[in-house]
């Protein structure tokens, strides 16, 4: 490409939020290709087919920016005047512009502006005309919230989304310094489970932890899943971030079992007895099996309620009034059943939204609607259990979500569908890695006003106490790659970071929320620099902050961090240690011996593993998950990234099941040990 076309590409780049070049692993910096940078600016919506369309793409954009008289979305921080931005074309000195704000509990206020007397921003000349840029304010304090302005000029009315927010998220009172414990739930069993853990279980281990002295329980994402057709169990590729995963539903506990005859007989029936005998028996969970025993006790439970009607089938109305996706959803997922195919292999009009009662089974759909009321009132319950002894339930919101699934095909606006989410070469990955899904759309989730991405933080935060944020630099930047290219091909696409922290801090506050970012590995600075500033925790893995010199000490971590041993993606401690270097094992134990946390002489993963707990729960981090598998040397992994189907991924169950782990008293000695040191003063 020749170099004035190239800088051009360039430019055109910049203006879409595309990043030309990026610093890896090494420090090293690489410059995008140009084809990554085209195919890129296409997924973004450029009209750009190849070099020769990029002049007037480059003329288009900057015309573009110019004829928006505003951003579709404005911040105004708390205590700090509000502004807006306005791009105006020459004016006559008489020209003013009528302001509505309408406040989001309904109330209104009108006022007008001289638009020649407004603050000056900036000046351009565009089309051959001269343009000018103003600061509007907003002459009244704003309540927290999502606000609309409307503004007449002359020539026409524009709208801006003011979202009026506190600068930093949520944080919670009470004690300082808590602790708590994690594992999926899919591993947690006990002897009355259907194949996998519910959210009985969930809400043992709740009472559990509380008798400890705990005040935290995690988990990993309880979100709906394509479990059937397609089968895919990964909690980051959930079938929607909307909606929850009826696997995770206890039958037992639900009303409609006494007035439904035909669900206790298939309870008490010697072969469903045995089916569920084999599934809790198995070492790993079968998802189709254990999901196909549940829907059949759900199935006739779902038409009970419908058919006895009464109290129950009114409360259902009413929680579907107040979530009215919840149906919709429910469509689609009965459509997916009756054409046994993914929403993009459906025909035209289902492929675009406009689903028919002939495209799906009507009691199917009221299945899914069923199972989802019931889901979410089971889990509120658990969550609410959880809040009263302490932080409460520890969720994840995953990055992404299923191409195939509901969110896509709902809210298609808001996905770069030509494009998927991954990560650029580092030494783990050379190749680089392809996360199947399609990322967010930087613009057009704007124009929506964020609605997408508030509903999936509501969702999550109805339900936790803490929020951790998968993979938190993607409110900055996330590396895209163009369908069909190698992940090594891949660029960076910014966003408007501080919209996505104006949303978390508002949300975080009305659900009392405390979140945590997951910031681990390369993080450029800016990022952790602007979770500090908005109150963002961040996430403090011991093995990862390990000295190569084993005279140093590990940074203590941040009063506003998560710490711990590791996550969902690494292996337990025990196999951390028994793979690491003659190096890393001197660096910990040299550490943990000049703290007086291990005893001189030979030290066995127990010990190592008891000297890093006291030495992260005496520390000053807000927040301490102990990883309960830990606590029996567990090697084998959740989850081993970049395996695919060649290892049993989100599959492996944990070793003891819930009545026997805690029961153990290493167990317990270990967790009352840690409670101890949460209590006192931090070291």
């Amino acid at each position: 490409m020749a170099e004035n076309n190239l800088r051009q590409l360039h430019q055109l780049a910049l203006l879409y939020g595309v990043q030309t070049a990026y610093y890896d692993t090494g420090g090293r910096r690489r410059q995008a290709a140009p084809e990554a940078l085209l195919a890129t600016l296409r997924a973004l919506g450029a009209p750009v087919e190849g070099a020769a369309d990029v002049p007037g793409a480059l003329r288009e954009r900057v015309q573009d920016a110019w004829r928006r008289r505003c951003e579709p979305v404005t911040v105004a921080w708390e205590g700090e005047a509000a502004r807006v931005e306005l791009r105006l074309p020459a004016l006559r000195a008489e020209d003013t512009v009528t302001c509505r704000l309408e406040l989001e509990d309904g109330r209104a206020r009108r006022w007008t502006h001289d638009l020649a007397r407004l603050p000056l921003l900036g000046k351009a000349t565009v089309e051959g005309k001269a343009c000018v840029a103003r600061s509007l304010p907003i002459p009244w304090p704003l309540p927290p919230g999502y606000h609309r302005l409307t503004l007449t000029f002359p020539d026409g009315a524009w709208e801006t989304l003011v979202m009026a927010a506190p600068r930093r998220a949520y944080l919670p009172a009470g004690p300082a310094r808590t602790w708590g414990v994690f594992v999926p739930l899919y591993a947690l069993h006990a002897g009355r489970s259907w194949g996998t853990g519910d959210l009985t279980d969930l809400a043992a281990l709740v009472d559990w932890v509380r008798e400890l002295g705990g005040g935290l329980t995690g988990t990993l994402p309880l979100l709906a899943a394509f479990l059937d057709t397609p089968c895919d169990p990964s909690p980051y590729a959930p079938a929607s971030r909307l909606f929850w995963n009826e696997l995770y539903l206890d039958p037992t506990r639900l009303p409609e079992l006494e007035v439904c005859p035909e669900a206790r007989e298939i309870l008490a029936s010697p072969a469903f007895r045995d089916e569920m005998a084999a599934l809790r028996a198995a070492p790993l969970v079968d998802y189709r099996r254990a999901l196909a025993l549940k829907r059949r006790v759900l199935e006739p439970l779902a038409r009970a309620c419908f058919e006895w009607g009464g109290e129950r089938l009114a409360a259902l109305r009413r929680w579907a009034a107040g979530n009215p996706a919840a149906e919709d959803y429910a469509r689609f997922r009965a459509a997916v059943s009756r054409t046994g195919a993914v929403w993009n292999g459906w025909p035209a009009a289902m492929r675009d939204g406009a689903l028919r009662e002939r495209d799906y089974d009507p009691e199917i759909a009221r299945y899914h609607l069923y199972v989802q009321w019931a889901t979410d009132a089971q889990l509120r319950e658990v969550a609410g259990r959880a809040r009263e002894g302490g932080a409460g339930l520890y969720l994840d919101l995953p990055l992404g979500v299923h191409r195939a699934g509901y969110d896509v095909w709902r809210e298609r606006a808001a996905f770069a569908l030509e494009a998927d989410a991954g990560a650029p070469p580092d030494s783990f990955f050379p190749a680089g890695q392809n996360w199947g899904f399609p990322p967010l759309h930087p613009e057009r989730i704007r124009a929506q006003g964020y609605r997408y991405f508030i509903a999936c933080l509501r969702q999550h935060m109805r339900a936790a106490g803490v929020l951790r944020l998968d993979h938190v630099m993607g409110l900055h930047r996330l590396f895209w790659v163009p369908r069909g290219a190698a992940p090594r091909d891949g660029v960076y696409v910014r966003y408007r970071a501080e919209e996505f922290y104006a949303i978390l801090a508002l949300e975080s506050h009305r659900h009392r929320t405390l979140v945590v970012g997951e910031d681990l590995g390369t993080v450029p600075r800016y990022v952790r620099a602007a979770m500090a500033r908005h109150g963002l925790h961040r996430m403090y893995i011991l093995p990862f902050v390990l000295p190569a010199d084993p005279r140093q000490s590990p940074p203590p971590p941040p009063v506003s961090a998560l710490a711990g041993l590791n996550t969902h993606d690494t292996p337990p401690f025990a196999a951390f240690w028994e793979e690491a270097g003659r190096g890393t094992r001197e660096a910990l134990t040299s550490f943990l011996r000049r703290e007086g946390r291990l005893a001189p002489g030979e030290a066995g993963a127990a010990e190592v593993l008891a000297a890093c707990l006291a030495h992260l729960a005496a520390g000053r981090a807000r927040l301490l998950l102990v990883n309960l598998e830990d606590l029996w040397l567990e090697t084998a992994p959740q989850n081993v990234p970049g395996t695919g189907d060649t290892h049993p991924n989100w599959r492996r169950k944990a070793r003891y099941a819930l009545e026997e782990f805690t029961r153990l008293p290493g167990v317990r000695a270990a967790l009352r040990t840690v409670a101890r040191l949460r209590r006192e003063p931090a070291v």
